[in-house]
This record gives C-alpha cells, structure tokens and sequence, in this order.
C-alpha cells in the first residue's frame, strides 16, 4: 500500500513539473525550486564551532558563551547546516515552513546530508521533532518530518515518526525569550513505547534558536531509553 501511494505521490508531482516547470524560488532560474547558484551562496558553517550546541566560534564547550547562556541537559550534540540570518536560507525555510512549499524539503535535506556527513555523525534511527497534532493539522504537513524523510533517503538511516509525539500545545518558540523557551517546551514531548531504548538517535528539525525544544526532546527519548541524542537542523539562529 505504501508503494503504491508513494508511486502515485511520485507521478502526480511529475505531472505537475510537466504542467508548471519549476524555476528558482530565489532569482526564478527555470529548471529547479532552488536553483544551484542559489544554493552554492548558502554560506555554511565552518570550524571552529562548539563540539556540544554547534555554535561558531568556540572549539570547546568551556569557551562558548551560547552552552554558558542555554546550557543543554539532555541532548548531546548539535549540528547546523547554515547560520539563519537575513539572507537565502531564512527565506527558504519560511517558504517551506510557513507558504505550503513542501517540495523545497528536497532542495534542503541534501544541505542537512552534507552537514551529517562532515561532521561524521552516526545515527541508527532519524527522528523529526513533532508537531501537535492540531498544529499539523493546520499547516498540512510536519516540515522537520519532510526534511527526515528526504535526508533519510540519502544517508540511508531509517526514520521513525511515531515513538516520539508532542503530547502538550505549546506556543510558537519564537514569540517567547530564553527562558520562556525553556519552560514552554518542558514536558512537552513523551514516547509512546520504548522502541527505541538503546539506539542512537538523531533528531531532526529547521532551525535551532536556544536548542530547548531539542533538549526537551532528547529528554523524552532517554526517559524511553535511547542511548544517545544528537541534532542536526537547517539554520543555526545567532
């Protein structure tokens, strides 16, 4: 059944490129949601950069402001493709996250494969940071799932979309300041079995800001019994 439907997923979206060829969201070069000129522009993040939360800058966890100012409990690393500022990447995710444009899920998971296999990650199981269910609802589609499924199929690391679910409504992260972050996410996320106990766990969403809604994340996963929790996200937020 689930051939089946991603086969007709597969030629539908053929379908529509025939009807209405993609061209570039950014410059509007036909040929390609995101064209690679605009995609070689993305500048990514290089060394030095904090082993633990990922941050630019610092070689080591004691000589990062970003772990001194939201200091991670449950999580173990952080990775990100990009830094999430004013320029392509940050109007990408918008479009993907917030304009329906599920189809640049493509064009960004393979920013996410680089990153996962530059810094040498190695993860058993890919999971995606939940949505509430009314949220997903809403918006028709879980983004940071979009990204795992298509990274998934690079890297070839299985994806699980059901241990892990937001069982509380929370208000949206970017309304809210550092500690409101913290508090508006704790206990926010549970597993619904403990699939997962002893497997290394990579956790998947768009953009990390203070990292607590990872952290609470992780959280859950090693209540359950996951050995080990790292992220990989699109955008890292200054």
């Amino acid at each position: 059944m689930t051939t089946w439907v991603s086969e007709i997923a597969a030629a539908l979206e053929a379908f529509t490129d025939f009807l209405y060829p993609p061209a570039c969201v950014l410059c509007g070069t036909p040929g390609q949601f995101v064209c690679d000129a605009c995609m070689a522009a993305i500048p990514l993040i290089e060394p030095p950069y904090c082993p633990t939360c990922g941050y630019p800058g610092a070689a080591h966890p004691s000589a990062c402001s970003q772990c001194r100012r939201f200091p991670l409990t449950s999580l173990d690393a952080i990775c990100s493709a990009a830094m999430f500022d004013e320029g392509a990447l940050r109007t990408l995710i918008h479009k993907f996250k917030y304009e329906y444009m599920r189809i640049l899920g493509k064009s960004l998971a393979p920013l996410l494969a680089a990153c996962y296999t530059i810094n040498q990650m190695n993860a058993k199981i890919i999971v995606p940071v939940p949505l509430h269910k009314s949220r997903q609802k809403f918006r028709g589609y879980n983004q940071s799932a979009v990204l795992a499924k298509t990274l998934s199929g690079i890297i070839g690391v299985p994806v699980d979309t059901t241990t892990l679910f937001r069982h509380r409504k929370t208000k949206t992260q970017m309304e809210l300041n550092a500690t409101d972050r913290q508090a508006n996410v704790a206990g926010a996320f549970k597993c619904a079995s403990d699939a997962l106990a002893g497997k290394s766990v990579l956790l998947i969403d768009d953009v990390c800001t203070t990292g607590a809604t990872l952290d609470a994340c992780a959280s859950a996963l090693k209540k359950s019994g996951v050995a080990s929790v790292s992220a990989l996200t699109l955008g890292r937020a200054a």
